[in-house]
C-alpha cells in the first residue's frame, strides 16, 4: 500500500525511527531550528557517537537531512516527509473514528430494538 507518498517500507522506517524517544526529541528540536550534531549531543547523557547513530537512523528514514557547514554537520528536519507521516496517521485516525461511529450506531440500534 502506498499512502500519501509513502511506501510501506518508507512508513516502516519512519515509524521505527520515531519509536525511540531520543529520536523523537531530536526531530522536535530540529523542527524548531537547525542544529549541529555537536549541539544535539550536548543535550543528552550519551556519547557523541550514540547521538550520531540516532541522527543516522532519522536520516535513513528521511526525517532529517545533514548538511556539512565547515567542520560541523548541521541537521535539518525534512518537513515534507513529516507531513506525509502525519497524513498517514490522520488517515488511520479517520478510519478508526468511522469504525467507532459505526459501532456506536449499531449499539444504539440494538438498544432501540431491545426496548420494544
Amino acid at each position: 500500500m502506498v499512502a500519501h507518498g509513502l511506501s510501506d517500507d518508507d512508513a516502516d522506517r519512519i515509524f521505527q525511527a520515531l519509536a525511540d524517544r531520543t529520536r523523537r526529541d531530536i526531530v522536535t528540536r530540529v523542527l524548531t531550528s537547525e542544529q549541529s550534531v555537536s549541539e544535539l549531543a550536548e543535550r543528552y547523557s550519551m556519547s557523541f557517537a550514540a547521538v550520531q547513530k540516532h541522527v543516522a537512523v532519522l536520516e535513513r528514514a528521511g526525517l532529517v537531512r545533514k548538511v556539512r557547514r565547515g567542520r560541523e554537520q548541521i541537521v535539518h528536519a525534512e518537513v515534507d516527509v513529516i507531513h506525509q507521516a502525519r497524513s498517514l496517521l490522520e488517515r488511520f485516525e479517520r478510519l478508526w473514528q468511522h469504525r467507532v461511529a459505526r459501532i456506536d450506531a449499531l449499539l444504539t440500534e440494538h438498544d432501540a430494538t431491545q426496548g420494544d
